[in-house]
């Protein structure tokens, strides 16, 4: 840790970055960037918003609600700059599971209680915890979710009368399978031009909210040619016109959180994930730093107002976020106007929104699953070892096929295992005195006596190695005298490492075999210490100084022994 981090005092890593650039000085210029800003993100996030909403398995008021508490919270209290917050895909199909199961109440608890985790993962400095995450999971996982968006807007992507669509990945393609005779051309025909009118601006138009266009102009053409399609308004009815008054969700009891806890953990994850993720893309495109544990805090605080007022989970964007700082965003007031922007749209155009098709919706949603999709780095990691890709197609199988926290847990363990093996296998046992040929390396006269063998330990010496040190005693044969391992090139001993130095020394002790460890680094000392291995030091071992020291020592024993003959 440097002198200046030192010095630093520990709440300033909870200090909002609204906070600091309003200390810093605010003029009338940096407002009206930000608000274009906000303005040029609410365009974008007002469609998202709705169709998020629908395709999580609740309504698109749910979606605008979120947007506007959570997202002006996330800015308010976050620790990034420009982050902008709401609903987003990775929670939708998180929220879909927790409402069948659970009803919206439940979504609400677990949502609530996974603001908690998230103040408490703030608080006891977890946000620097993102980098232990590997990326073939994180990819995996992200692709999945994408996969399941897609083929939840199949039914009215093709205007398809179901009653009632499977949570199940694959059951959900059988029903849509039968039911692929009642194919709606209008809604398919809607969505497909919508479909194909989102890709083109946003290719060659990329300054223009094709979203919101989309929208406006399916909308237009149902309304004027009177068009059979199912629209919010007849699935849903007409929006709210405000935010309604805060409550606590109904059914809050002792066995309802144990019950829901493993959700609440998924929200929570997800939520830090995301945000920290997209703070990170953020910090690189305009050269700045974010404060990882005061986001997720924010992330907490807005994860337990949102449902307050019936919102749905929310976390940081990264599309929105990008369009945030394309669009001249500065500081956290543009994610807060943003918000402000959203509610005043919610409060004069809610009746508007009755004529928007699902059909269009379905068609945005298609475009945020491609997104989603990382297709590019799948293809980049497939180029990877093959423990990494077995990570990543595990973890997009799993959560595809069975569950989000499922694949989670199973691919971080795999990843964990793959990584000790390969660590295991990078730490390597090297006789000092003999090439791979077994022909001495050293001068005659500076070769070792034969009762003196010396052996390198080169990486960490944790849990996977220990059984290996073991198998270099019983290939002695004969026994040496003594025995020098040279732990120079060892950074780390964790509590397995030592039980197996003293599995090692009990060993060479039935073998008659004297140990010299030599060249032992801080960390280990430090840890050999605290468990009590340096204080047996003695009749069996000892450690020296360096190399050469062992050397003389085990020279000067060896004589010792030679004269008492």
């Amino acid at each position: 840790m440097s002198r200046q981090s030192s010095r630093t005092p520990w709440w300033h890593l909870y200090v909002p970055k609204l906070y600091t650039v309003l200390r810093g000085g605010y003029s009338p210029s940096l407002f009206r960037s930000d608000a274009l800003a906000g303005l040029t993100v609410a365009i974008v996030a007002i469609p998202l918003a709705m169709a998020l909403g629908i395709a999580s398995g609740a309504t698109p008021d749910k979606g605008i609600i979120t947007a506007v508490v959570a997202g002006f919270l996330i800015s308010a209290l976050g620790g990034s700059r420009i982050q902008i917050g709401g609903p987003t895909g990775a929670f939708v199909v998180v929220v879909y599971n927790v409402i069948g199961q659970h009803g919206y109440d439940g979504l609400l608890i677990a949502t609530m209680m996974a603001g908690i985790l998230l103040l408490i993962a703030g608080a006891a400095r977890l946000g620097t915890w993102i980098k232990y995450i590997p990326q073939p999971v994180i990819t995996g996982f992200t692709a999945g979710i994408a996969v399941i968006i897609f083929s939840s807007q199949v039914k009215d992507f093709f205007g398809l009368e179901i009653e009632k669509v499977p949570g199940l990945f694959l059951e959900k393609w059988q029903v849509y399978w039968g039911a692929r005779d009642s194919l709606n051309i209008d809604a398919f025909g809607i969505s497909s031009v919508a479909l194909v009118f989102i890709v083109v601006l946003r290719k060659y138009f990329p300054h223009l909210p094709a979203f919101l266009l989309a929208v406006v102009l399916a909308s237009f053409a149902v309304v004027a040619f009177n068009l059979p399609v199912v629209t919010i308004g007849s699935a849903f009815g007409e929006l709210p016109h405000s935010l309604p008054m805060p409550r606590l969700p109904e059914g809050i009891t002792v066995a309802r959180i144990i019950e829901l806890f493993p959700s609440a953990f998924t929200i929570a994850f997800l939520a830090g994930v995301e945000s920290l993720l997209s703070a990170v893309v953020a910090d690189g495109m305009i050269n700045s730093r974010h404060r990882s544990n005061c986001e997720l805090v924010g992330q907490g605080v807005s994860n337990f107002i949102s449902p307050l007022f019936g919102g749905l989970p929310a976390t940081g964007a990264i599309a929105r976020t990008v369009t945030n700082i394309r669009s001249g965003g500065k500081t956290p007031v543009a994610g807060m106007m943003h918000a402000v922007f959203i509610m005043i749209a919610m409060y004069f155009l809610a009746p508007l929104a009755s004529y928007i098709p699902l059909a269009v919706l379905a068609s945005i949603l298609i475009v945020v699953a491609w997104n989603m999709s990382e297709h590019e780095r799948i293809r980049h990691l497939m180029r990877a070892p093959f423990g990494e890709r077995l990570v990543l197609v595990l973890t997009f199988v799993l959560t595809v096929a069975v569950d989000l926290t499922v694949a989670i847990e199973v691919g971080v363990v795999l990843a964990a295992i793959l990584f000790m093996h390969q660590m295991a296998e990078h730490t390597n046992f090297i006789e000092e005195d003999v090439d791979d040929f077994g022909k001495p390396k050293q001068k005659p006269e500076e070769a070792l006596p034969e009762n003196i063998v010396s052996y390198r330990l080169r990486g960490p010496l944790f849990f996977g190695v220990g059984p290996r040190l073991l198998d270099v005693v019983e290939q002695l044969n004969p026994a040496p005298k003594v025995f020098i391992l040279r732990l120079g090139l060892v950074p780390m001993i964790d509590a397995s490492g030592e039980a197996a130095l003293r599995a090692f020394l009990d060993s060479c002790k039935k073998k008659g075999i004297f140990v010299i460890f030599s060249n032992l680094q801080s960390q280990p000392r430090r840890i050999l210490k605290h468990m009590g291995l340096l204080d047996q030091e003695g009749q069996d071992f000892m450690f020296s100084v360096d190399y050469q020291d062992g050397v003389r020592i085990a020279r000067e024993r060896t004589e010792l022994i030679a004269s008492k003959k």
